[in-house]
């Protein structure tokens, strides 16, 4: 283990039915987010920021923050949900819920968001209405003025036109484009609007992905899993510059303690760590010290970091 090293998981899905045993509606083994949180500990986390991706999501989110002061958790609308404003008749009504939830929780709800743009996944929300309540609910932070978490898959025009007009809100609240893949010309831009980039297993596939990831400033580094999601994967790019591995079983054969097969985890954000650190030919404990501090700094901005 590395405890010598303290890290922030920027995007953690906790509230996912994988750690109450359920896959695809169907329950393998007992409830594990207790045996799930003791490894994050013991693997060096210092804060997981549970993501929330709806309104429903956000409280449940903003629930299970409550629970453990090394929890917080983030409100906002995905945008491949963003059909969900609508489902009543009254987007106003969703906006508010958002809106109530940071308001009446300052000390738990460190962000907003998860919201951007997804054009890999207009099946679940066509472009149009995503980009309406994209440019809604950056409307409504204005108002709140939160650090935002940003998610932009396969739409990297319209999403850095949309942003590049809300500079100022950029400047005072800041921000992380989560779960980074795309090219070295969004990095430029993505940082020259003071942005900074998150980086987890899927940011790590390809050769090409290391290739950007090399030119992404280390000031603007944060690094998530996205679990249960994005693990790093045998065929990954990255995977062969991990070093630390961690035993795990199928989700069939799972006992009390027990990592579970293609699970991810927050546990597992040392390897993203490792594989940055690796491409980046740079010292792990230097560099995973100045992401901490970056993160700190957006986030958590009021706190005296503490190494």
């Amino acid at each position: 283990m590395s405890t010598a090293m303290k890290f922030i998981d920027i995007g953690a899905n906790l509230t996912d039915p994988m750690y109450q045993g359920f896959y695809h509606d169907s329950k393998k083994h007992a409830p594990d987010l207790t045996d799930v949180l003791d490894r994050s500990w013991n693997q060096g986390l210092s804060k997981i920021i549970i993501t929330g991706g709806s309104l429903e999501d956000s409280k449940k989110a903003l629930d299970l923050a409550q629970t453990n002061d090394k929890l917080y958790c983030t409100v906002g609308c995905h945008p491949t949900r963003s059909l969900e404003f609508e489902k009543d008749g009254e987007p106003d009504h969703y906006l508010s819920g958002l809106e109530e939830l940071c308001i009446q929780n300052k000390g738990k709800v460190v962000a907003f968001g998860e919201f951007g743009l997804d054009y890999d996944r207009e099946k679940f929300a066509p472009k149009d209405a995503q980009i309406k309540y994209f440019k809604e609910q950056l409307k409504l932070n204005e108002k709140l003025r939160l650090p935002m978490f940003l998610h932009c898959r396969a739409a990297s025009s319209d999403f850095l036109e949309i942003m590049g007009k809300h500079k100022s809100l950029i400047e005072e609240c800041g921000g992380v484009v989560h779960s980074f893949d795309g090219s070295k010309e969004d990095v430029n831009i993505i940082t020259e609007l003071g942005l900074h980039i998150g980086i987890n297993g899927c940011s790590l596939k390809t050769e090409e992905n290391l290739e950007v990831l090399k030119t992404i400033p280390n000031d603007r580094l944060m690094i998530e899993t996205d679990c249960p999601w994005c693990e790093v994967r045998p065929r990954h790019a990255g995977f062969s510059l991990i070093k630390t591995q961690f035993p795990s079983v199928k989700k069939e054969k799972w006992q009390s303690g027990s990592m579970i097969k293609s699970r991810n985890e927050p546990a597992n954000i040392i390897q993203v760590m490792e594989i940055i650190a690796s491409v980046k030919e740079t010292d792990i404990s230097s560099l995973s010290k100045l992401i901490y501090e970056n993160t700190m700094k957006v986030f958590f901005r009021h706190e005296k970091i503490n190494l």
